[in-house]
């Protein structure tokens, strides 16, 4: 494309101007590496369900839905600036809307999950949209309380033919298709997956796009973004929908894998354990959000029960400090350091 001499050129309305930056990066990871890791890893996650035990398929699909759940908060704070503590409300939302939609709606898991992932897009879009008129404090307190106050609303005597109260919510999910020759735990370990796999391509067409570096631009100055025509409030308002969504996707396959949701488990704690997986895997990496779900599931039960969450709390200081990027951000620098030594030699 050629442009007049003295032309501007807008990065944002252009997206030639960046489509071959990574390429041009001497120190970047080869794009041929990055496409046999994602293959590999895909290789590998379809053969981990015929070669573990129940228990730990099981687990490993709920691995991947806590890591759609994390990715709603790296595409919230990560791509645009906001903050959130409070996105394990959305988790729950997500989840008792397929719980309700089931249990009194009469539809199937299949046609509940889009349910859940449109009614928590609906819910982050709302509640963003008074949000954009609060500080960053005042957005982590608004959040805050939403995580604190919607696990005892759904306990109210009132709701619960609903919610089931404290006891919470039984669901069935359906059983795998007698054609296919799975286990219960693997077809929902490959269902999980699948979803797990379309909604992370979403994410990185996302940061990739021209919508990605209109909230980059967000994140990095809202008010020199205005000027340059970014609708900063729609969008400021959508990608809090789109986090939500994920978070929702991510309660909704979390209740069907466990067969059960109840308020007690999507507590306040639960929204921070979110948060601080997503610090410590990677805040701005698409697939630092899998190392955050990894993290969250098997960290805190590798660990004596008394004490579960005080080393979490020390090691999530020490990211902060010593690893701003996270677990991925550190593999990436200490790779460019290697290319650098390379290119030096």
């Amino acid at each position: 494309m050629r442009l007049p001499l003295g032309a501007a050129v807008d990065p944002l309305s252009n997206p030639h101007v960046h489509a071959k930056r990574t390429d041009r990066d001497p120190c970047a990871v080869p794009q041929s590496w990055r496409w046999l890791a994602f293959l590999l890893f895909i290789a590998v996650a379809l053969v981990l369900p015929f070669v573990t035990d129940g228990y730990t398929t099981y687990r490993l699909a709920l691995v991947g839905a806590l890591a759609i759940a994390i990715l709603g908060i790296n595409l919230l704070t990560g791509l645009s600036g906001q903050f959130s503590i409070g996105h394990g409300a959305f988790f729950t939302i997500g989840a008792y809307t397929t719980s309700i939609a089931m249990s009194h709606g009469g539809l199937s898991a299949y046609n509940a999950l889009p349910l859940a992932a449109v009614v928590s897009f609906v819910a982050g879009f709302v509640f963003g949209w008074p949000a954009l008129r609060l500080s960053l404090v005042q957005l982590m307190l608004m959040t805050w309380g939403l995580s604190l106050a919607l696990p005892q609303v759904l306990k109210l005597d009132a709701l619960r033919p609903w919610t089931g109260g404290v006891s919470g919510v039984y669901l069935d999910r359906p059983e795998p298709p007698p054609w296919l020759n799975l286990s219960d735990d693997q077809y929902w370990y490959l269902i999980t997956f699948f979803i797990m796999i379309v909604l992370f391509w979403f994410a990185l067409n996302l940061f990739n796009s021209r919508s990605g570096r209109a909230l980059g631009a967000i994140r990095d100055n809202p008010i020199a973004a205005a000027p340059m025509g970014i609708n900063v409030a729609m969008f400021k308002t959508t990608i809090f929908g789109i986090s939500a969504m994920y978070a929702g996707i991510g309660g909704a396959l979390t209740g069907l894998l466990a067969d059960f949701v109840a308020p007690d488990s999507y507590s306040l704690f639960f929204s921070i354990l979110l948060l601080v997986g997503a610090v410590m895997a990677g805040i701005r990496s698409v697939w630092g959000a899998l190392v955050g779900g990894l993290l969250v599931l098997y960290l805190p039960s590798a660990l004596p029960p008394a004490m579960a969450y005080l080393p979490i709390g020390f090691m999530a200081l020490a990211v902060v400090f010593f690893m701003p990027d996270g677990v991925v951000g550190l593999f990436m620098r200490t790779y460019r350091r290697y290319a650098e030594l390379r290119r030096s030699d």
